[in-house]
């Protein structure tokens, strides 16, 4: 975005403020839902600043604009804000590094704070209003400034939703929904309001296209022991998903109509997420009922994978790895007859191979193809303003995933170009090996997930080395492809509901990264399965089984760091790579596929 624009938007919005007697204006990368990835109506940040990034917090007064982005952002945010009057503010995990710490430090007591409560979560909001008691600031949520400047602000998307195919799902709708009502009895609960779109969808059984790379929809739900309303727009629903809706006693309500139905609810003890509910909900359940908080229990339930539905995600994984392999060999082939590549050229070619495999339905996020300078930055994104051509040496970073009817994939792959450095080699090497590490680790059943995270950097560790992200987060079944409620990452609160499962899948995707010269990451997925022991007097194990199908690119390792245990493990892993996909593959893709899995 022109730099010019996001001055006079900034200016725009002081004047707003001015007029509304606002001190600080926040806005959150949020929607009602409190989403990852979110309809162009909802992307305030991005039209603001014009930072790409897929999160982030801005704060703005008459005297300062500021962007909260962690380490994965640094370098993007600051070239992105250059000239905008935005100032990057570099987030970490001390507290004081937060916009909270700021506004408790920065602003005027009695200062007037607006944020959309549509947009603010119940435990955001709790947080902002600890600060704000602390120093007595009033905090609206019910103003909507930007509308008054974005003039031609999106509507929200109207796309139809479609029911799964029968057999891909392990329960029914009516299932699940009791399986919900079931418990809410031990919370001492007799509702539950749910906005977080994986949530219904993964209840409903539906599928939909509101949100780019996560096939949800727009939607409210709310069950009680008797009655279940899902808020949409019925424009969505076909007359035969209608009928299958009705068939199961679900009730139809408007989208928009959820705070009036809420504020009318009473005497009632309603569960709500406090991390996935909007402010705005809260207070209308709270008029005339009780809030129970705890996390959804359909988020503890999906994200625990049926035996049948792992079974689809397999097949997923070698419809994947078949477009895969037909990409890495169009790639080495391209690059061998010096065809002019450019990152740009990856993204549309790994697309286009993944679009040939039956139930593509699109990307499960934004293709990152970062070749040295650019692979050090981990959500970088080429545009056709900014990219690099792929020449000389170096290292080519490339994360994709695509989203299927049967299955979510995520994968991260470094291929050298040209002659890679001693230094190239070493840092792949250490990289593999934590990957390695992880892959092979056993651990007790119910371990908090975040517990993991030292068994994977260790070896990075040793030499003074490590990255700014977190190792690994859960994927859903067909669904989006970041999905808690685990999450491999030392950085992470080690809460109840963190626990590792049976059943659940996650991210294994150690990197290290050195600005401005290359990255590095190498990524499966992997689900937990039941270790079996002869003695069981230590209670139950769990233990990873790779489910991802492509070759680990052996042309960058420094063998002389590897140990005889990790040789055996990437020779396994590859031998079961080449059983999988060989029978899919034939002719030129089939000998690079036996080329590249060979043992080292």
């Amino acid at each position: 975005m022109n730099p010019m624009i996001a001055q006079q938007r900034l200016n725009d919005l002081r004047i707003q403020m001015q007029q509304h007697h606002v001190d600080a204006f926040i806005a959150m990368s949020a929607d009602p839902h409190m989403s990852e990835y979110l309809p162009e109506y909802w992307q305030v940040r991005l039209w603001l600043t014009g930072f790409t990034g897929s999160v982030g917090t801005i704060v703005i007064t008459q005297n300062f604009a500021g962007l909260w982005v962690d380490g994965r952002y640094w370098v993007q945010a600051e070239q992105q804000l250059k000239n905008t009057g935005f100032v990057l503010q570099k987030q970490t995990t001390e507290p004081a590094s937060t916009h909270l710490a700021w506004l408790s430090q920065s602003l005027p007591e009695h200062a007037n704070i607006s944020v959309n409560g549509q947009t603010l979560s119940v435990q955001q909001f709790e947080a902002l209003n600890q600060i704000a008691q602390q120093h007595q600031f009033t905090i609206q949520t019910n103003l909507d400034l930007i509308n008054e400047i974005w003039t031609d602000r999106p509507a929200l998307p109207q796309e139809a939703i479609w029911q799964m195919a029968e057999g891909l799902n392990a329960q029914s709708r009516l299932e699940k929904i009791s399986l919900i009502r079931s418990t809410l009895n031990t919370k001492n609960a007799s509702a539950h309001f749910i906005s977080a779109l994986d949530d219904i969808a993964w209840i409903m059984n539906c599928r939909g296209q509101d949100v780019e790379y996560n096939p949800v929809f727009l939607a409210h739900l709310f069950i009680d022991t008797s009655r279940t309303i899902l808020f949409i727009d019925d424009i969505k629903l076909s007359k035969e998903l209608y009928q299958f809706l009705a068939q199961d006693q679900i009730e139809i309500s408007p989208y928009t109509q959820t705070e009036i139905f809420l504020s009318q609810l009473s005497q009632q003890q309603v569960l709500i997420d406090p991390a996935k509910v909007s402010i705005l909900h809260a207070q209308s359940i709270q008029k005339n009922n009780q809030l129970v908080q705890d996390i959804n229990p359909s988020t503890l339930f999906k994200s625990r994978k049926h035996a049948t539905e792992i079974a689809h995600i397999r097949n997923t994984m070698t419809k994947d790895g078949v477009a895969l392999c037909h990409f890495f060999h169009w790639l080495e082939t391209a690059l061998s007859q010096n065809h002019p590549i450019n990152e740009l050229t990856i993204d549309e070619k790994i697309t286009a191979f993944r679009a040939k495999q039956a139930g593509f339905i699109g990307l499960s996020f934004s293709t990152i193809a970062g070749f040295n300078a650019n692979g050090a930055l981990p959500h970088y994104r080429a545009t056709k303003d900014s990219y690099s051509q792929i020449q000389g040496d170096g290292l080519l970073l490339i994360d994709s995933g695509a989203q299927y009817h049967d299955g979510t994939t995520d994968i991260t792959r470094v291929i050298p170009i040209g002659t890679p450095s001693t230094e190239q080699k070493r840092d792949y090497t250490l990289v593999l090996k934590c990957h390695i590490a992880l892959a092979q680790t056993i651990f007790p059943e119910g371990i908090a997930s975040p517990l993991l995270d030292a068994i994977t950097r260790q070896t990075l560790w040793k030499y003074g080395l490590d990255y700014r992200h977190g190792t690994g987060h859960g994927v859903g079944f067909a669904l989006n492809v970041h999905e808690g409620p685990q999450v491999i990452s030392y950085y992470a609160p080690t809460l109840p509901q963190t626990k590792m499962r049976e059943g659940m899948i996650t991210s294994n995707e150690p990197g290290l990264y050195h600005e401005g010269k290359y990255g590095i990451r190498i990524e499966n997925l992997v689900v937990n399965q039941t270790k079996k022991f002869v003695d069981s007097t230590y209670g139950e194990f769990l233990e990873f089984e790779t489910l991802t199908l492509c070759p680990i690119s052996t042309q960058c390792i420094d063998l002389t760091l590897m140990n005889n245990d990790e040789k055996i493990w990437l020779n396994q892993y590859h031998q079961m790579v080449r059983e999988q996909l060989a029978p899919h593959l034939q002719g030129d893709v089939l000998t690079w596929l036996i080329e590249s899995t060979q043992a080292i």
